[in-house]
């Protein structure tokens, strides 16, 4: 969830669709949700087939997903920082602000479901064995989406309610969470090249 984070999604979800009614930014919320959805399920059935075609391991998947995943963690924490990970630069929201559907880019594409949640798309494919693993890993897409869906669509009452602070405590503690996450996507990585 820290990977995909719809926290961090928030402010500049609300900043493009402010002129919006409620019935179009829920509307936006949704397609992103399923872009989100079709984009992870794309990457993780042809995982295998785009690693063997770059001649890609396991192993070097899960140490580039991990630093990518820490440099995105990294900015969570320190949102004063320069612009990282899969954050939009100025031009992006110039341009997004003048788009009438911002759903499928930025939204779903960086925003959603980015360079972070797509090598760990690759790397979990790469790792299954069986129909149940394909079974288990879809269905975490899945509740990946749903979860952006639910915390994209509460966002005016979120953003109210918590406050900067509240957004910006939220939004450090997602960072540490991924922060891990992409340590230990190294850690694993580099463990299975020793052994």
């Amino acid at each position: 969830m820290s990977v995909a984070n719809p926290f961090g999604a928030m402010p500049v979800f609300l900043a493009l669709t402010q002129s919006d009614t409620k019935k179009q930014r829920n509307s936006q919320v949704l397609k992103a949700s399923l872009y989100m959805v079709v984009i992870l399920t794309v990457f993780f059935v042809a995982g295998n087939y785009i690693m063997r075609f770059f001649g890609i391991s396991l192993n070097g998947i899960r140490i580039a997903g991990g630093l990518l995943i820490m440099q995105v963690s990294f900015y969570m924490l320190h949102p004063k920082k320069e612009r990282g990970g899969n954050k939009l630069s100025d031009e992006d929201v110039d341009e997004a602000i003048d788009k009438e559907d911002i759903s499928f880019s930025p939204l779903a594409m960086p925003m959603l479901s980015g360079p972070g949640s797509i090598a760990v798309v690759l790397g979990l494919s790469s790792s299954a064995n069986d129909f149940m693993d394909y079974l288990v890993i879809f269905i975490a897409i899945l509740l990946t989406a749903g979860t952006a869906y639910v915390v994209l669509r509460v966002s005016p009452w979120a953003v109210k309610y918590l406050g900067k602070s509240g957004m910006t405590a939220l939004t450090r503690m997602m960072g540490f969470i991924g922060l891990c996450i992409g340590v230990q996507f190294i850690i694993n990585g580099i463990s299975a090249l020793i052994r």
